[in-house]
């Protein structure tokens, strides 16, 4: 009777260590690098909203607020700014929300006269506190 060809063992020698890729058909690996965001010109104008906004920031309470991260909720018209509150732990929230409603017009105009585009996004304000 023949010898059999194939042993029961795994080869050792095809590869010198072990990865999270071991095992996996290579017929479902991606076939073209992966495509830049669709919506790469909102997710540019929140970084010009954002840089505006961190330089227009000044006031008794605004002063201790940092911008943490501007999105486009639910398009470029909108933005959903999310603030992080710095400050002394006396000032509630809906006094921090009160000056930035006061401050609101003031911000929008700083931010139409920083960024170049025909109508200035509208805002809503998230405020976290750490």
């Amino acid at each position: 009777m023949a010898k059999r060809r194939f042993t029961d063992k795994p080869p050792t020698d095809l590869c010198t260590e072990r990865s999270a890729e071991d095992g996996k058909d290579p017929r479902f690996d991606p076939k073209f690098p992966p495509r830049p965001p669709a919506n790469r010109k909102a997710l540019q104008l929140c970084r010009q909203v954002e840089r505006a906004l961190t330089l227009s920031l000044e006031g008794e309470v605004l002063r201790d607020l940092t911008v943490q991260s501007i999105v486009p909720a639910p398009d470029s018209s909108r933005m959903l700014v999310t603030v992080v509150y710095h400050g002394p732990p006396t000032v509630e929230t809906p006094t921090i929300l009160a000056s930035i409603h006061d401050a609101h017009a003031k911000l929008r105009a700083e931010v139409a006269a920083n960024i170049h585009r025909r109508k200035t996004p509208d805002f809503a304000f998230r405020v976290l506190r750490f």
